[in-house]
Parts: structure tokens; C-alpha cells; sequence
């Protein structure tokens, strides 16, 4: 086969030239080229070695090119390479059984609706939920994200759906806890989790309990900040929900299959929502998956009335093979017991060390493999290192920080005022180890913005 685009000049060129880049101004973009990507590490095609301490996107949990996963896409290519979801097929029964039976018990008989990434799961769990309902409205969440599409933009709570406003009806935002900058004034986690559920209560009681279809979450909030829930948020908000009929939807789109070292994150607080929307991590993005868990009570409400919703590659065998191969290597592995264990005892501590030797940082928090360093110019008065939602030249100090990450042989995730800790969740101590030097090493460059 022909790959002379498989060079630097090519691949960037052609990009340049005939890729239009999400979430971005055209003109100003300057991709690096990738050339190939193994395990925790990549490579640009100067040969630059970068530690992968983003997963990508949050996603490539089990790492780059795993050979076993590579290999069950490979056959399962040479066996069927499409079908349409209205035929059962072996590999996306096979996925939606076991992901089915990795749900929390509380929701029984667990079905799986398949689409091709979050945000379509998190569109249909929102159409789920209405119908089940007879409701119209959804409490979603600031500082949350919930997808790109004409629902999911809606349901977000951070500043990428301003210009996609105005969207679908029904959608009331809440405050969640966020002990480090509350928005109710606590003085600890208890306090916060006490304080946001009573402020969820009320909001319920002033929009009309009656007109509620669901209420969703980040089981821990991915992209707007990697916050954990308090002990007893989870629980707090189940009750809620069942003492109104409402549906509890939990987005674990970033946080499920190891990233915080369980296989859903609520299994942490061991709570059962009625619907958990996953993708990412389900098989590290090696193709495009993602869907629905479906409760068994909510999946009776269309026994006997059709779904109206569908897709033409839901549960894309190819797709499905390869979360077939994932779970199982996660399983033989160890993989979640690994980034647990990667979390309690390496990540944690390591970041409470770098927190002490650094004026820059405010607060360290996180699980697993999904870590937070949250950036300040005064550890006293919490002011955030840039500004909400900063562009341009309010910036700077946090591009100035990925640059030096970068240029240290570490690929990092920054958002807003946060540099995140997200390796691939099959990392080892020793390469853990290693980007955590880099990036203590790094933020010398943010303590220079700091003052007491």
C-alpha cells in the first residue's frame, strides 16, 4: 500500500489544509504530528518521545497500542466488519452483557443502549428519561460537561455552550459541591455535602418536583475541575431523586472502566443510579463507542413501546469487539485494582509533596488515575491563577506551563486554572514517578505568577 502521506510534511500539510479542528480557530492552531504511540508514550516524526500524561482525551485508559486489544480488532475485522443494529450479532451481545453485568446491583437487570460516543449517550439518556417520566425538565450541573451535540451542549455547565444558546427547553442548572471554592460558604466536605444537598431540595421544590424528568452528574467531574463528591453526595442526591420520581443520570463518560479505580466511579460510594452514560474508557477509544446502562425499570417502560431513537452504527461490531477485549485485559490485568492502588499510594501522596513545595498550588484532589493540580496567584485568598474561562494573553501562564511540560518530554491536560493527572491507567510506578518529577520540575514556571 501506498503511505507516502505517512510523513511529517504530508500529515501536517494536509491537515492544515483540509482538517477543520474542534473547538478551534483555524488560523491559529499548530498541531504537533503524531506518528505512532505505544503503551504511555508517543512520538512526533522528529522521533520527540512525550510521556502521555493526558490519555488523550481522558480516554486511553488501557494505553496505546495494546497488542491483545489490537489483535481482537484485527479478527474481529476478518469475521464481520458491519451489521445493522436490528440484528443480534455476537460481539455487541457479548459487550452489552458484560458491561451490563458490571452495573451496580441496584439496577437489576441492567440493558445497554450503544452509540457512538458520549455525547450521543448522554442525548438519549436525556430522551430516556422523558419518556419514562412523562417529565420535561433536567437538572444538570455548572461546571460540568456533557457532550457537543444539540442536547448535550445544552446540559453542559461550562462556557462552550454560550454560543450554541439558545438550545433545547427544560434544562436548570445547580451548583454541586466544590469544597475548595464553595458556593455556599462551607467550612468542610460534611458542611458542603449537607449545604449543596439542601440547595438542591430547594431548587427541586421552587422548578416543581412533578416537572422533573432527571437530574444529572458527573460522577466526578471530569473536564471542569476532576471534583470528587463529598462522602455522602451520592447517596444524598438517590434519595432525592427517589423521593420525587426523578431520574438520576450519571455521566461516567471520563470517570468509568479504571479511571478512578473502579469500574463506574459510583461503585466507589456504592450508589445505583438509574441510568450511567459511559464511552472513553469502555475500550481506551480504539474505535468510536460509547452508550447507555439502562436500570431495569427504566428499560420496562418500552417493552411494549418502541424506543423512538436509534443509530445506524449503535453497538458497531467492530466497536463492540474491541470493549469485549478491553474489559476482559482490564480484568486479567488487574487494571482497575492497579490505577487504585496507582492512586492511593503514588499519585496522592506525590502531588501532597509537589502541593507543599509550591506557592502556585492551591489544592491537589482526585481518584485512581484522575487527578487534579489546581493553580492559584495566592494560596490565602484562592485567587485562581488565570481567570474563568481565560484566553489570549489572561492565559499565558497556564500555556506556559503545558510549554514547559513539552518541552520536558510530557504531554499534559490543562483546563481553565488546572493542570490534570491523567496517565493512561495501565502506567507504571516507575513512569508515574518520572512525569510527576516533570511536572514538579514545570511548575517553577506558575510560581513565578505567584505572590503572598
Amino acid at each position: 500500500m501506498d503511505r507516502s502521506y505517512d510523513t511529517h510534511d504530508a500529515a501536517f500539510g494536509n491537515d492544515r489544509k483540509h482538517v477543520f479542528h474542534s473547538w478551534s480557530a483555524q488560523a491559529q492552531i499548530n498541531p504537533v504530528a503524531i506518528a505512532r504511540a505505544e503503551g504511555v508514550r508517543m512520538w512526533d516524526y522528529n522521533d520527540t518521545e512525550y510521556l502521555d500524561f493526558s490519555s488523550q482525551l481522558i480516554n486511553a485508559n488501557i494505553g496505546h497500542q495494546h497488542p491483545k486489544l489490537v489483535v481482537a480488532i484485527q479478527e474481529a475485522a476478518g469475521r464481520l466488519c458491519t451489521i445493522a443494529p436490528f440484528h443480534a450479532n455476537a460481539e455487541r451481545s457479548e459487550a452489552a452483557r458484560l458491561i451490563a453485568e458490571l452495573a451496580p446491583a441496584g439496577m437489576g437487570t441492567a440493558k445497554v443502549f450503544f452509540t457512538n460516543g458520549g455525547a450521543e449517550a448522554t442525548e438519549n439518556a436525556l430522551r430516556m428519561a422523558r419518556l419514562h417520566t412523562g417529565r420535561h425538565k433536567v437538572l444538570t450541573a455548572h461546571r460540568s460537561y456533557h457532550g457537543a451535540t444539540h442536547g448535550s451542549i445544552t446540559m453542559t455547565g461550562d462556557p462552550r455552550r454560550w454560543p450554541s444558546e439558545p438550545s433545547i427547553s427544560g434544562v436548570v442548572r445547580y451548583f454541586g459541591p466544590y469544597p475548595y471554592r464553595s458556593s455556599f460558604h462551607s467550612d468542610s466536605a460534611a458542611q458542603e455535602c449537607e449545604r449543596a444537598l439542601a440547595h438542591l431540595d430547594e431548587l427541586i421544590m421552587f422548578e416543581g418536583a412533578h416537572t422533573i424528568a432527571a437530574l444529572f452528574l458527573e460522577t466526578v467531574v471530569g473536564t471542569n475541575g476532576i471534583l470528587v463528591p463529598p462522602d455522602g453526595y451520592l447517596a444524598g442526591v438517590r434519595e432525592l431523586c427517589d423521593r420525587h420520581g426523578i431520574v438520576m443520570a450519571c455521566d461516567e463518560v471520563m470517570a468509568g472502566f479504571a479511571r478512578c479505580g473502579e469500574w463506574f466511579a459510583v461503585d466507589y460510594w456504592d450508589v445505583s443510579p438509574d441510568l450511567i452514560c459511559f464511552a472513553k474508557g469502555v475500550n481506551s477509544g480504539y474505535l468510536p463507542l460509547g452508550g447507555v446502562v439502562i436500570s431495569e425499570r427504566i428499560a420496562a417502560s418500552f417493552d411494549d413501546r418502541p424506543f423512538p431513537g436509534g443509530l445506524t452504527y449503535s453497538g458497531h461490531p467492530l466497536a463492540c469487539a474491541s470493549a469485549v477485549a478491553s474489559i476482559n485485559i482490564m480484568r486479567d490485568d488487574g487494571i482497575v485494582e492497579h490505577a487504585r492502588r496507582m492512586g492511593a499510594e503514588v499519585v496522592g501522596p506525590e502531588l501532597e509533596k509537589i502541593a507543599a513545595r509550591h506557592p502556585s498550588v492551591g489544592e491537589v484532589r482526585g481518584l485512581g488515575m484522575f487527578w487534579a493540580i489546581e493553580l492559584v496567584r495566592n494560596q490565602e485568598t484562592r485567587e485562581m491563577l488565570v481567570p474563568y474561562n481565560a484566553t489570549g494573553d489572561a492565559a499565558k501562564p497556564m500555556l506556559e506551563l503545558a510549554a514547559a511540560c513539552k518541552s520536558r518530554g510530557l504531554w499534559p491536560f490543562v483546563h481553565f486554572n488546572r493542570l490534570h493527572v491523567v496517565p493512561p491507567c495501565v502506567i507504571s510506578e516507575a513512569d508515574l514517578r518520572a512525569g510527576l518529577a516533570i511536572i514538579d520540575d514545570a511548575l517553577e514556571v506558575t510560581d513565578a505568577h505567584a505572590h503572598a
